[in-house]
């Protein structure tokens, strides 16, 4: 199990990919397989072995290309010197180095598969399958070599929740870019008369500037802001909150803000757009608007949403399990019909007489 250089493995903050990959791993390990997860630094706290390919995390240098694909290079040196059935590479640009293994290949595409990274995505070797998050992702780009999809997961035991309908501020929790629409946010809020609170992440420099040139000045007595929060913060704020809103301006390729909101029992505002429609059920874990003028009204009528519904939505439909499941039924498939010689086979039993 292979995951970027920048964080680590779950993440004391940001980081859902991290999320997402803690909980596969020790869901994959508690169903008997053996894992070794790759990544930098040492501070990894899941249930599976691990291997440092760099002794720091690479967070300060996040976005650039060296440091990911010298971690790659590493990884693909423990690959050729371990016995291992298959490789699962969450980076961006692994499906790219991938076809130097001898050991097969699926990659989790975290992005929307378009643009500059579609274009990376459609160079990768014939050796690799791609597995989507979303079904919304994949239809973005169907013509990739896809061998699956699997939704992106969420243990709810980790999760404080709430017993009645939140009566606190709307939440907004991101990245301060425009795609997530924060200023989106503050218009919604504003029209329905309510209190939010803006939690996101800004710590790169295009975040920074987007906050202090577009955000700042629009914030004023009724919005509550809180940068760069630890995870101890971000669970207290989610199962504090009325509900979480996602303004989202673009075609989001899963969103596991929805699931941690969700696993809170916090449910669910959020514009028909990208995987939304895939995680959010109307009138039972939120609401889903078709324009942004529908968002104050949609707003003040979550009260009447139940938070039990909310978690055992998340809990049945994207458990880690079920995840680990999902993904395990890839690896098999991947195995017999991408790379066939590769499979392992038990000795044959022969029976006496």
């Amino acid at each position: 199990m292979v995951v970027p250089p920048w964080l680590s493995v779950p993440p004391p903050g940001y980081g859902g990919l991290e999320q997402v990959v803690a909980g596969l791993v020790d869901a994959l390990v508690a169903r008997g397989h053996a894992i070794t997860l790759m990544g930098a630094g040492e501070a990894h706290g899941t249930s599976g072995d691990y291997l440092a390919t760099l002794d720091e995390l690479q967070y300060d240098r996040l976005g650039e290309a060296l440091p990911e694909l010298a971690h790659l290079a590493r990884v693909n040196h423990l690959v050729s010197t371990a016995d291992f059935d298959i490789v699962h590479d969450h980076t961006t640009i692994g499906p790219l180095v991938a076809g130097r293994r001898e050991v097969p290949t699926v990659a989790t595409v975290h992005g929307n598969p378009v643009g500059e990274y579609g274009t990376v995505l459609s160079d990768t070797d014939r050796g690799v399958g791609l597995v989507a998050i979303s079904h919304a992702q994949r239809g973005l780009n169907p013509h990739l070599p896809w061998v699956g999809t699997v939704h992106n997961a969420m243990d709810v035991g980790d999760f404080p929740r709430k017993n009645t309908s939140g009566h606190g501020p709307v939440l907004w929790l991101a990245r301060f870019s425009p795609d997530k629409g924060p200023e989106l946010a503050i218009r919604a809020c504003r029209a329905a008369g309510l209190p939010l609170v803006l939690a996101g992440k800004c710590n790169e420099p295009a975040e920074r500037r987007y906050y202090h040139e577009v955000i700042r000045p629009l914030l004023g007595p009724d919005i509550r802001v809180v940068l760069d929060a630890d995870r101890k913060t971000v669970l207290l704020l989610l199962a504090e909150a009325r509900c979480l809103v996602m303004p989202i301006q673009w075609e989001e390729p899963f969103g596991i803000v929805m699931l941690e909101a969700m696993a809170s029992g916090t449910p669910v505002v959020a514009l028909n757009r990208g995987a939304v429609p895939e995680l959010v059920r109307p009138g039972l874990t939120g609401l889903i608007c078709e324009r942004p003028d529908e968002l104050p009204a949609a707003l003040r009528d979550t009260s009447g949403l139940d938070p039990a519904d909310c978690v055992a939505h998340v809990a049945e439909t994207f458990s880690t399990e079920r995840m680990a499941a999902g993904y395990e039924a890839v690896y098999r498939r991947f195995l017999v019909a991408a790379a066939p010689s590769t499979v392992r086979r038990e000795p044959a039993r022969v029976t006496p007489g």
